[in-house]
């Protein structure tokens, strides 16, 4: 398993580098704001998930500072693009019996709610409590967007489609698991963490195919 140091991890190490254009993500996106359905958009990250990625299949190590997504990102994306109050759950293994307060707190700075499950060794505490959460949003109302590219989460992403719910996955769409890929028929939309979510403040070294449409020729000159 990657080992990461918390404030890398967060994109927090000190103020300098904090990104000042989404210091808005401070306040928590549920209190900044209200829709007049009380519709909510959830965002679970598999945190756990998306570094293991970055650092084994993307950059072939531990990423630096400038490299560590910038999570708050993710709240501002989810906010903008389905216009609605957003909450944040950040799912952390907590199986050691000790929590990372640096990051936990500035997770909670930026507007998450962070979510440290203990479990068994042989448990996979992240996708199990992913998996459950999942499971208690098909009985409500809200839209849903996961972090993470693992397939394990197909049967309860499938079951929140085909309504009038709104589902997401925001990865690197060149490891999204296949299963999760096909629900795109289904209605799921996919969001690129890089593209779409410009979740980081570097260009990543990704070799990908690449839509026309995002073609930029200026990018590999």
């Amino acid at each position: 398993m990657l080992r990461f140091d918390v404030l890398d991890l967060v994109g927090l190490r000190s103020p300098r580098r904090r990104d000042r254009a989404h210091s808005a993500a401070v306040t928590p996106y549920a209190e900044q704001m209200a829709n007049e359905d009380g519709r909510t958009t959830y965002v679970l990250v598999d945190g756990e998930n998306i570094d293991a990625t970055l650092g084994s299949a993307i950059l072939n190590g531990r990423p630096t500072p400038e490299q560590r997504p910038r999570w708050e990102r993710i709240l501002d994306f989810a906010q903008r693009t389905w216009d609605q109050p957003v909450k944040g759950l950040f799912f952390l293994n907590a199986s050691n019996g000790t929590m990372p307060m640096s990051f936990v707190q500035a997770l909670m700075a930026i507007g998450y709610q962070p979510i440290p499950l203990a479990g068994e060794s042989y448990e996979k505490v992240v996708d199990i409590g992913i998996k459950r959460t999942l499971t208690a949003l098909a009985a409500r109302q809200g839209d849903v967007l996961l972090a993470s590219h693992d397939g394990d989460f197909t049967p309860e992403i499938e079951s929140l489609l085909g309504t009038d719910r709104r589902v997401g996955l925001l990865a690197f769409r060149e490891f999204t698991s296949s299963a999760l890929a096909q629900l795109t028929d289904r209605g799921l939309e996919v969001f690129d963490l890089e593209s779409d979510v410009h979740a980081f403040n570097v260009q990543l070294p990704r070799l990908r195919i690449i839509p026309l449409a995002e073609f930029d020729p200026l990018r590999y000159l």
